[in-house]
């Protein structure tokens, strides 16, 4: 109980230079059919911004983007899609993973090749 107060009393210490940020823009939209829009922005240099549609799986797809400036004045900027693939996230300071085995390669195209012939797997 006292590590979370204190993790808490940290966080709140360290956004202390942001409690005078303005709202800038906080435009919504919602159609209420799964269509919806909208776009945040405060004097600090927060800004977000996203829009969903339908998806093709009854699911609610995302496209978006986030932005903020880092502690070494440099800004951050992460754009996104959401949908039936998972969350896909896009970004220059995102690490990038080293390249695949050639194995991995390999298996990666014997599976194109049985796709291409039609073999499939059952889904359980």
């Amino acid at each position: 109980m006292k590590l979370t107060l204190f993790v808490c009393l940290v966080a709140l210490a360290a956004a202390a230079p942001d409690r005078d940020a303005q709202t800038l823009t906080d435009e919504r939209s919602d159609q209420g059919d799964g269509n919806f829009r909208y776009e945040f922005e405060t004097s600090n240099g927060i800004y977000t911004q996203k829009t969903g549609t339908p998806g093709s799986e009854g699911q609610s797809n995302h496209q978006g983007s986030f932005r903020f400036t880092l502690e070494d004045g440099t800004i951050a900027e992460v754009t996104y899609i959401a949908d039936e693939y998972g969350y896909q996230p896009s970004s220059d300071l995102l690490p990038v993973p080293p390249p695949a085995p050639p194995h991995v390669q390999r298996l990666l195209e014997i599976a194109a090749e049985q796709r291409a012939q039609g073999i499939t797997f059952d889904k359980k």
